[in-house]
């Protein structure tokens, strides 16, 4: 089984978090551009990534975006969690994710970069986000978030991930 087939049929549900970036004195966004060969490449998303098993996803969203980025997060703050099964007729869900937007941060690096081994990095505007070019989920759920409501969302995607089948999402 090849890295992206066990991404979308994993033995057991792979958790994960995601933590939206907001510069909010200019109401923008940074998003990564994954390289091509890594899951989600192509795709423009927030720093994240899977939770270890030694950690909680708090500690997590923190590491992955210290190690995506080179920023430091001081006020991580959960806004949902998502639930992804790819392919029909799961009884459980292939991923779990946690939501998370930070709007302190700071770099010890001397200067920002903007290329990192993940991919590249680009501040969006909020109302310029590239949707056309994310997971299809996110244009359901990511407006919650900029608008500061939580909610908790479940879609279901092609057993190739390539298309969203179904989803819902719920403020809460």
């Amino acid at each position: 089984m090849d890295e992206k087939e066990s991404y979308l049929n994993p033995a057991n549900t792979i958790e994960a978090v995601l933590c939206h970036i907001c510069d909010t004195s200019k109401k923008r966004y940074l998003l990564l551009l994954k390289d091509k060969d890594r899951f989600g490449g192509g795709f423009w998303n927030a720093p994240g990534g899977k939770v270890e098993k030694s950690e909680t996803p708090e500690q997590a969203a923190i590491r992955e975006v210290t190690e995506e980025t080179g920023l430091e997060i001081e006020n991580l703050e959960k806004y949902g969690l998502l639930e992804f099964y790819f392919g029909k007729g799961k009884s459980r869900p292939d991923w779990l994710v946690h939501v998370y937007k930070a709007t302190l941060f700071s770099s010890k690096e001397s200067k920002y970069i903007s290329s990192r081994k993940e991919g590249v990095l680009k501040w969006f505007d909020a109302d310029k986000i590239p949707y056309e070019q994310m997971w299809q989920d996110d244009r359901y759920w990511l407006p919650l978030l900029f608008s500061g409501k939580r909610f908790r969302g479940t879609f279901e995607f092609t057993s190739d991930s390539k298309e969203l089948v179904s989803g819902r999402v719920d403020p809460i």
